[in-house]
């Protein structure tokens, strides 16, 4: 386990816990957002940190990691949602033209982030729809639960989606570093570990 895998790693917990916090209480932490909406459209970042932004764009998804990792009752339905997502990035991983279509799809949001800003909710659309296109026609589907106030209105859809987007972009980002399921759950206490040292870290560099 290394930095960069836990970055990955805090990536998707960051993107889900969003999901979690969209799809129950209706809002979310929207520095948190911004940073995990605009890791999807940094394909060709020099390390982990870059795509997010600088380690601090995942501070959210640091704490959550920890909490994962050190609480002896973790968030299940967290797990369950990054197993699911971990899954996914496999099958789109080994579906070319679905693959293709993203790709095509994201360089074309890149330029509506240019011109609206990527938490925008034109962009945010757009970023919704590609995932609806694309990761939705695969098999397992991501179960988001939360209030039927929230998840029946059409913009937190959106978000909600296009923050699944993220934590795929953030899975595929945690396979290019090397990542494997089994190797996390053999070192569980040394991703916490470093986890814990990239949170103390960002808290400094933001203080």
């Amino acid at each position: 386990m290394n930095e960069e895998r836990v970055l990955a790693l805090a990536g998707m917990f960051q993107a889900l816990s969003l999901v979690r916090s969209l799809a129950t209480e209706g809002s979310c932490d929207a520095g948190a957002l911004e940073a995990s909406l605009a890791s999807v459209l940094r394909i060709d970042a020099d390390s982990a940190a870059a795509v997010f932004g600088g380690s601090g764009g995942v501070r959210l998804g640091l704490r959550t990691l920890v909490a994962q990792l050190d609480d002896a009752h973790p968030d299940t339905a967290l797990t369950r949602m990054a197993l699911t997502v971990l899954r996914l990035e496999r099958r789109l991983m080994a579906r070319a033209d679905l693959l293709a279509r993203l790709q095509e799809g994201l360089r074309a949001t890149q330029r509506q982030v240019d011109h609206f800003g990527v938490a925008h909710a034109t962009v945010v659309g757009r970023l919704a729809e590609l995932y609806a296109d694309t990761l939705s026609t695969l098999r397992p589907r991501v179960l988001v639960t939360g209030s039927p106030q929230h998840l029946n209105q059409p913009a937190q859809v959106e978000r909600i989606r296009a923050c699944l987007l993220a934590a795929v972009r953030a899975a595929v980002l945690w396979r290019q570093m090397g990542g494997r399921s089994w190797r996390l759950l053999l070192h569980r206490r040394q991703a916490a570990m470093l986890a814990r040292g990239l949170l103390a870290r960002t808290a400094l560099d933001s203080g």
